[in-house]
């Protein structure tokens, strides 16, 4: 697999200052633009393989989000609704809408709020491995629950590592990641480092993490967005957890159980995914290219 393409960087206003943005042009005249939202604790480089596969097909745009990568400094308020505004000043600023938005793991549930709060600039959405919300267990609390859904990576948070090399071995024993890892996974996990050696750490801020962590779990309005939508959307789901376990986040019964309407949302499942791989193996990355180039989802 060769490296990943060096996307161009650019900026955009957003209230309380710049939010950073990574942008891989299409490369052909007319060619459609793509918004593309991370997940909780990562950065815009996350879609280094589908930006690499729409070359030629489409402009993807993906921003690190408020607290995260070059926009760490861009301070709260945090939370779900202001990542999706974040995200609206982004396709007013560069004249895009409306159009098409993916969002893989926290980053479909900002997706559906962005959809929701500001239906004219969304033409359609594609939620990866995210956005479905279901209650917390009798009996677990919220830190728990963030804690046992985040696993190493809400640890990593707290941590400062002495040189490059022991956050590469960091990563390299997550179990999500041993597979399939790659050059471009590197690159994507180093831009996260801070700091100088010996004490780098990751470029997540700790406070964002844990207001967009929670709501994602009990925040009503984000729950409620996926049923809202004023769009169409496809819902892809791996077949794995985040630590390459088994039981996913999702299977046929929680899908059953949140009543998608599937007139709205098609929720598909992707084989031989995990909840990282989805974005970056050859069938995760199939899957999420494919979605978004549809030219006509009602007619599926």
């Amino acid at each position: 697999m060769s490296r990943p393409l060096q996307p161009e960087q650019l900026t955009v206003p957003v209230p309380g200052g710049e939010l950073a943005v990574l942008r891989w042009p299409a490369g052909v005249a007319g060619a459609p633009t793509i918004v593309a939202v991370h997940g909780i604790t990562a950065n815009g480089l996350a879609w280094f393989e589908v930006a690499r596969r729409l070359v030629g097909r489409a402009t993807l745009l993906a921003p690190d989000l408020r607290g995260r990568g070059a926009s760490r400094g861009l301070g709260g308020p945090y939370g779900l609704a202001r990542h999706a505004d974040d995200v609206a000043a982004l396709i007013t600023a560069l004249d895009l809408g409306p159009t098409v938005l993916v969002g893989h793991s926290m980053g479909a549930w900002v997706t559906t709020l962005t959809a929701v709060r500001h239906p004219g600039l969304v033409s359609r959405v594609v939620l990866v491995d995210g956005a479905v919300t279901f209650p917390l267990p009798p009996g677990v609390r919220e830190d728990d629950a963030l804690a046992a859904v985040l696993g190493p990576a809400l640890a990593r948070l707290s941590t400062t590592f002495p040189d490059r090399a022991a956050y590469r071995a960091f990563w390299q024993q997550h179990p999500a990641f041993r597979a399939d890892w790659s050059d471009e996974i590197d690159v994507y996990t180093q831009r996260d480092l801070i700091g100088a050696e010996p004490e780098l750490r990751s470029s997540c801020v700790l406070e964002a993490v844990r207001i967009d962590g929670a709501q994602v779990l009990l925040d009503q309005d984000a729950a409620a967005a996926v049923h809202r939508l004023p769009c169409r959307g496809d819902l892809l789901w791996a077949e794995r957890g985040l630590l390459d376990e088994p039981q996913a986040l999702y299977d046929d019964k929680r899908i059953a159980a949140a009543g998608l309407d599937p007139a709205k949302v098609a929720a598909v499942l992707v084989p031989d995914t995990n909840h990282y791989s989805i974005l970056w193996g050859r069938a995760g990355t199939e899957a999420v290219v494919q979605r978004l180039l549809d030219p006509d989802p009602a007619a599926r």
